[in-house]
């Protein structure tokens, strides 16, 4: 079936497209976990959709494919799964369905957008103009809600902030439900869940499937196996969902929200602790909060017992079943006031463990900017437990990247996403490309060790004159937006050749400017190290300034290590090598995007070849000739340039 799939789509048959798609199928049938790494240009949708769509026709049972991004979900839905549809016409017993489903709050809400409540205020911290913007994208809200057909944000182009779009959508746990809302028939989440339900291949998000996985209700359509792609993201994702926060503003907003629905004493005891927080985390010093200071315990104290008074002034929930609006109302202030409330019970809960290995929660302040007030954060020390108990409990999960043997091993993500001992199986089918003839992986190792105060003069002289040997045609990956700004503006006059730089404009119009002119270089950060695709001449250097170890101030990585290492494990290694190794090698990786690419990949941090951990930072890439050589380096780009 593989076979007649790719003849149909116009591909010829790869090895590791093969491989993979035989261990999917299997993994499938013998309900085993499989974690695959496919290296780019393998065709892994097409090797994972394929057993997918075979197993949930023959089982009469959906499969959930999950991705990281919205980019490869519309891949799958627009183009992918279309034309697999039709390649496999007559070969199965009937056609293949599928759908997309989305978060609750990705739709627009009918009900809220007729009846207007209740409107979120604009934050008091944007300006004027600011304002104004807003305003102009919420008519524009306004006039797509009469046209549209589906109420997906994604169809909104161009995009709105979330300003905006908050007073046109609704959380899960702020929803009516069907069943009583004025709207539920016509409900653009509840008919995208519908159609999910009548599908084989429900195509959804990380963040989706950890609520599904997480929540006591269900989420996504009953499904039978779960397709992980992009996995080397599953944690930061799943992360993201399960960390709350707390700040002043958040309980602003749980005032706003209980107006004229509880006596004003009750509001004005809760907007008081909200304003002796604002107070409290004002006066106190960003990081991570090892013990509770008696202070901060009495004024979250003082917000959790507010915040519960004016949840039983409210009286029973469900009430006012026969007044739609007042029940939206109520239900959007229980869901504010419980936010509030559930936060400050589990920052409280986060401390008093007499031995660092019982800890569950880390807390932290977060400082404030212009647009944003401190905020205090409260997020696990692993999300594995949870993953183990949830997402691996009862369901076959096979996990694919490009990215996921990180010093040759399946295990550091293992361990991570909490795979069960010996009920997985991990398989590298490697790649379609020659990487020790196409690529060159330089090292810098004459250069002196990175320090903290900027890019040395001497990593801004290595740069010129690899982008000269290069003619352009450079992608600088830099650790720190600072540092490819500072870079940018030394070497912008310097070098003779179109730069950009993150943050000029729009990343996707950089990116396409730099695919289109062959001479363009292009410095960022973060979002340039993953999902930058240009293949061909354009792309010849790839410069990587520094090896990305999270920031050791960082208070959620800096705790996961010593949590890891309270309970005899090394730290660093688990926590901040994984992760440096994770961005090198999704890094590295926007090298070679075709069979015909070639380059190098210049990392300028000396660590790279001369620190203990260097070995497992290189056997998490691809097998790349290497050199330390910067003449040798120089003379492939030239070569490259000239001909």
């Amino acid at each position: 079936m593989l076979d007649a799939a790719v003849g149909s789509l116009g591909g010829s048959e790869r090895p590791g497209q093969l491989a993979m798609a035989r261990s999917v199928t299997r993994a499938l049938a013998e309900g085993e976990h499989l974690a695959v790494q496919a290296g780019t240009g393998t065709g892994k949708s097409l090797a994972y959709l394929v057993p997918a769509v075979r197993h949930a026709v023959a089982e009469r049972e959906a499969v959930v494919v999950s991705t990281a991004t919205i980019a490869l979900q519309r891949q799958l839905v627009d183009r992918d799964l279309p034309r697999l549809r039709e390649a496999l016409d007559g070969l199965l017993p009937r056609d293949i369905s599928f759908a997309i489903l989305k978060g609750r709050r990705n739709y627009l809400c009918r009900h809220k957008a007729a009846a207007g409540f209740p409107d979120d205020e604009p934050d008091q911290l944007f300006d004027a103009r600011e304002v104004g913007v807003t305003g102009r994208m919420v008519q524009r809200i306004q006039e797509w809600a009469d046209e549209t057909e589906t109420g997906d944000r994604d169809e909104l182009v161009p995009g709105v902030n979330e300003q905006a779009w908050r007073q046109f959508s609704v959380s899960a746990k702020e929803c009516l439900g069907a069943q009583r809302c004025p709207s539920g028939a016509e409900c653009f989440t509840e008919l995208a869940r519908q159609r999910a339900g009548e599908s084989d291949i429900v195509v959804t998000n990380h963040a989706l499937l950890a609520i599904d996985a997480m929540e006591e209700f269900a989420v996504l359509p009953e499904h039978g196996a779960v397709v992980v792609d992009e996995a080397h993201e599953l944690v930061d994702r799943v992360t993201s969902i399960v960390t709350d926060e707390l700040s002043e503003a958040g309980v602003a907003l749980a005032v706003r929200r209980i107006a004229r629905l509880v006596d004003q004493p009750l509001a004005d005891r809760l907007q008081e602790a909200g304003e002796d927080l604002k107070a409290l985390l004002a006066a106190a010093p960003a990081g991570r909060v090892d013990e509770l200071p008696e202070v901060l315990g009495a004024t979250l104290a003082l917000v959790r017992d507010a915040a519960r008074v004016c949840v039983t002034a409210l009286g029973p929930r469900g009430a006012d079943k026969d007044d739609p609006d007042s029940a939206a109302a109520r239900k959007i202030a229980f869901t504010a006031l419980d936010e509030v409330h559930d936060t400050a019970v589990r920052m409280l809960e986060a401390f008093g463990h007499a031995d660092e290995v019982d800890r569950a929660d880390v807390v932290w302040l977060e400082a404030g900017t212009d647009r944003r007030p401190p905020t205090l954060k409260v997020a696990p020390l692993t999300v594995g437990g949870m993953l183990r108990d949830t997402l691996f409990g009862d369901r076959t999960v096979v996990l694919t990247s490009a990215t996921l043997a990180l010093g040759g091993t399946f295990d550091g993500l293992a361990r991570q996403w909490g795979l069960p001992d010996g009920h997985w199986t991990g398989l590298d089918v490697g790649s379609p490309f020659d990487h020790a003839r196409s690529g060159i992986l330089y090292t810098a190792r004459h250069l002196p060790q990175p320090g903290r105060d900027g890019l040395p003069q001497a990593y801004l002289d290595e740069i010129a004159e690899l982008v000269e040997a290069a003619g352009g045609r450079t992608l600088g990956l830099f650790s720190s937006m600072r540092a490819a700004r500072a870079a940018a503006d030394a070497l912008g006059d310097r070098l003779g050749v179109p730069l950009l730089c993150q943050g000029d404009d729009s990343t996707s119009l950089l990116v396409k400017e730099f695919a289109e002119d062959e001479e363009t270089c292009l410095f960022g950060t973060l979002s340039l190290w993953q999902g930058v695709d240009v293949p061909g001449p354009s792309l010849r250097l790839v410069i990587i300034d520094r090896i990305p170890f999270p920031r050791p101030d960082d208070p959620l990585t800096s705790a996961r290590q010593r949590h890891v290492a309270a309970k005899g494990g090394n730290g660093f290694m688990a926590v901040a090598a994984t992760h440096a190794a994770l961005l090198l090698a999704q890094g590295a990786g926007r090298l070679l995007r075709s069979q015909t690419d070639k380059g190098v990949i210049a990392v300028l941090d000396p660590r790279f070849s001369t620190a203990r951990y260097a070995s497992f930072l290189r056997d998490s890439l691809p097998p790349y000739w290497t050199t330390a050589d910067p003449d040798v380096a120089r003379a492939a780009l030239k070569r490259l340039r000239d001909s």
